[in-house]
């Protein structure tokens, strides 16, 4: 299959994703906002809705005009990406109605401990990373699949303290 067709084939299936989990978002934040959910300040959303779709462009481009990767990598990146989202919908799954995009919190409801977070403090966080680094072994991204990782990932640290002091203190955020 040619590098052009692989890129574009990923860069579906991942918007396609993208799209499903934005409704899932909309749909909670609303469910979350009406029960007095708070948001924390400083959280890095406004950066990470454009950053991460980016990184999935920039990734499919790099791919489509400079990939030539083997079937053992696309079939690897396809099995990553698969399992990455696997463990991003157990999150989701797990966190149900109090799963976002945003970070959001109700006063007093209990942390959620089953599904993978009863291994895992952030499995969502985790799943994210996967995404990326099976994209960029997918279309052969060598260049900005770990530029576009390590970004990320930065992002995503700060993220992580803003959701972890929220969780302590959602009434002091």
């Amino acid at each position: 299959m040619s590098p052009v067709r692989i890129a574009s084939l990923a860069s579906l299936a991942v918007f396609g994703m993208m799209l499903v989990e934005w409704w899932i978002s909309m749909r909670n934040e609303r469910r979350l906002r009406d029960a007095g959910a708070i948001e924390p300040a400083q959280d890095v959303y406004s950066t990470m809705q454009w950053a991460y779709p980016a990184a999935f462009v920039v990734m499919a481009l790099e791919g489509a005009v400079f990939g030539s990767g083997s079937r053992v990598t696309t079939f690897a990146g396809a099995l990553l990406m698969m399992a990455s989202k696997g463990l991003k919908f157990w999150a989701i799954s797990s966190l149900g109605w109090r799963w976002t995009f945003r970070v959001l919190v109700v006063p007093g409801a209990p942390l959620v401990d089953h599904g993978p977070y009863a291994m895992l403090r952030h499995p969502n966080y985790v799943a994210v990373i996967g995404e990326l680094v099976s994209m960029a072994v997918l279309v052969n991204a060598w260049v900005t699949g770990p530029l576009a990782t390590v970004l990320f990932s930065v992002l995503l640290r700060s993220r992580i303290s803003v959701e972890n002091r929220a969780l302590r203190h959602p009434a002091c955020s």
